[in-house]
Order: C-alpha cells, then structure tokens, then sequence
C-alpha cells in the first residue's frame, strides 16, 4: 500500500526528540509498502541543510516533503499556534499532490488533521488517526489554552476527526477510552503504545561505563539517577530540585542528572542554585542526540519520567518509559494513572510520592540499595522490551489498522 505520513515534528535518532514515526515508517517499507511523509524541519539535526520551502530527501527508503520551519519547545504558545496553522495550510497543499491508499496522521498537533481531513474528502481515500496526546484536553486542565473561542475550535476540531477517520490510534488506555468517549465504535480504536527501540538501547553495559568515565565524572561513583526530556510547563522537572534537596541530607550516594530544554529550564536551573543542590548532587545539561541518551541511560541506575498532578496528562505514554525499558533501566514516576499501575503490576521500578519529598527519596535509596528488588526491576524490564512493546509488535498493529481501513 502507499501510505501518506503527516506528522509535523518527525525525527531520527540523531536528534533530541522522539523518533516513533521514523521507526514505523522504516516497518512499513521493510514490510514492502511505499510511505511518503510530510513533515517539517523542526527536529532534524544540524547535519541536514534545508532551503527555505519545500525540500525533498530520501531516508532509508522513506520519501520525505520537509518544510523548513524553525521551532523551540521555548516558544511561547502563540507563536507555536501560528507555526501549526502556517504548517498546516501549506502541508494540505503538498499533499494534494501525493498519490496514496491510506492517509495517516500523528498528533501532536491536533492542526495536522486538517491536511488529513482535506486529502481524505478531496481524494476519497480513507484517514487513520493516531491519538499521542489527548488535544485539547490536557492544554485546557493544564491551563495553557484559556482562549474560549481557541478552545471551541479546537474540541470541534477533535471531534469532527475522530467521526471522519475510518480508524483511530491511540497511545495509552486513557486516549483509547478518550476516544470511544466521543461516541467512537471501540473496535475502530487500535491501542498502540509507544515501543521499545532494543535494537539501539540494548547495549553492553561497558557502553554506560565508558559514559560515565568521559562526560559524567562528577557522579564519582555514586548512583546515577536521570531525567531526559522537556522543562515544559506540563512536565514538572522542578520535581527533581525538590528530590535532590531531600537526597541531599538522607543519602549522600545519590546524584540526578537532568538533560533537555524548554521553558521552564532557566527557573528550574535558578532553583536548583538557591537550594545548594546545583553541581552538588543535581547536574543540569544541555539536550542531546537519542544516540546519546542510549549512553546515558546505558549508565544510569535509575530514570525518571516526571509529570505534574493534572490528571488528564496521566494518560500519557511516555518515551521515557519505553526507553527505559529498552535498555534495562528501572524507572521511576509521580503520577497516577496507567502507567502507575502498570509498574506496580510488572515491578519493573517504582512510584514516588507525588509531593513528600522524603518519602519519594527513601524510595529511591531503598530500591537502589536492594539488589534483589533492583535485580527483578532489570530483569522485568528485559522482558516487557522484547516480548510485549517491542517497535515490531507495535508497527505490525498499525499496520494492520491502516489496512484494515482500506480494505474495510
């Protein structure tokens, strides 16, 4: 089948960013299928050169339109709408030009629907949406949307997509059942979480220790314990300032490592210094490539994955969580929801307090300091990887949702 892509913000493992549609799309051409994507050029690495409009690459079989447009998780939230709706105009234009069986599109934005809605109703072929983030949902509990016309648009946009997609995807339970809420057939919804990429994160473990001895030899042999991700406004990163302060006085053998960027990374950065943690045992850095996070979590003890308490980002599926699992690194969160219970049920790390401090560092101690409970947690991993999330069980899923959406 020829399969139309649209996801704004596609990225390879040479950039910061979150690689699931590259992986998928090098799936479906293993599996024998044309895929054309459109995106832009906001996460691409340096490496690339783009001329302004339009540029088209090849990549590992993969036909790619990459519209040149700058983005920065610092930019402000209007600036980001403007940056979705300029992609999203000149996206349904190019696509138009594109001959294909199925269109898929991937949030977030919820704005790339429009190209898919348009090339769906203009050629007559079927639209599968794929559902990362309940949008607008969680912009609106988190109050980063408070605009009530944006806000009217924006949930009729949601709903007039799902009851024009002959399939939908969603990433966790809680999008899954967000969906059928709208009067969605629950057999149209495919449940597909993000997935383990083993292939790049299981590494030998002297990669992790070679890491350790060049970039990060202020842990000094101390436990390593890292974040990887966005300082967004929805993230709560400013958990970990908290964490390292009580770590400070309950155990000295404990040091946080935070990699990333957005805008909440100057404060966050500013409170770790007031608190006499930055440099002590709270190190703060630059993003990096995914190629890089392998290294990094190859050396750490433990990750993390941290969300505020809006309950309506619980229905996440992080990356982190996929990642952590694909290189045998136990993971920590703190916050509710499926991902909660499903460590719990795996033992495959653990669940801090939400807002104790303490509590959620004497976790931390004494998980790290068990060796049969961290063994267990290692091993627990290994299995979820390989054998339940892999990237090939989840493509071969989608797969079968966007056939089944021709051919239904």
């Amino acid at each position: 089948m020829k399969i139309l892509y649209l996801h704004q913000y596609f990225a390879t493992p040479e950039s910061n960013a979150g690689t699931r549609s590259y992986e998928m799309a090098k799936r479906f051409v293993k599996s024998g299928h044309n895929v054309t994507f459109i995106t832009s050029s906001a996460f691409f690495s340096e490496n690339y050169n783009f001329n302004k409009g339009w540029n088209i690459i090849q990549l590992e079989g993969i036909e790619l339109h990459v519209l040149h447009l700058k983005y920065s998780n610092k930019d402000n939230f209007m600036k980001r709408i403007f940056k979705f709706i300029r992609f999203s105009v000149s996206s349904t234009i190019r696509s138009l030009s594109i001959k294909a069986d199925v269109v898929f599109a991937t949030s977030t934005p919820l704005t790339i629907a429009i190209p898919g809605l348009f090339y769906s109703k203009l050629k007559n072929k079927p639209l599968v949406f794929e559902v990362r983030d309940l949008w607008p949902e969680l912009p609106i509990a988190s109050g980063v949307i408070k605009n009530r016309l944006i806000i009217k648009c924006a949930t009729w946009l949601e709903k007039y997509t799902y009851k024009n997609s002959k399939r939908l995807v969603g990433l966790s339970p809680g999008m899954c059942d967000g969906i059928i809420r709208h009067g969605i057939a629950a057999d149209k919804v495919t449940l597909a979480t993000n997935s383990c990429d083993t292939d790049l994160f299981d590494v030998h473990k002297s990669v992790g220790l070679n890491y350790l001895n060049s970039k990060l030899n202020f842990v000094a042999g101390r436990k390593l314990i890292t974040y990887t991700g966005t300082f967004g406004l929805i993230n709560n990163v400013g958990y970990i300032v908290e964490l390292a302060k009580a770590a400070d006085k309950l155990d000295s053998n404990l040091c946080f490592v935070a990699i990333g960027d957005g805008m909440e990374k100057k404060q966050i950065i500013s409170d770790a210094d007031k608190a006499g943690v930055l440099n002590k045992n709270l190190y703060i850095l630059a993003a990096v490539p995914k190629t890089e996070i392998v290294k990094l979590l190859s050396a750490a003890d433990l990750s993390l994955s941290l969300f505020g308490s809006v309950k309506e980002m619980w229905h996440n599926s992080a990356n982190k969580l996929f990642d952590s699992l694909a290189s045998q690194t136990p993971i920590a969160i703190n916050y509710g929801g499926w991902q909660q219970e499903f460590i719990n049920k795996h033992n495959c790390g653990l669940v801090l307090h939400e807002t104790d401090f303490n509590k959620a560092s004497e976790s931390i101690s004494h998980f790290l300091s068990n060796q049969t409970e961290y063994d267990t947690a290692v091993e627990s991993c290994k299995v979820l990887s390989y054998d339940h999330f892999s990237r090939d069980i989840m493509a071969a899923r989608i797969e079968k949702t966007l056939m089944d959406a021709i051919y239904d």
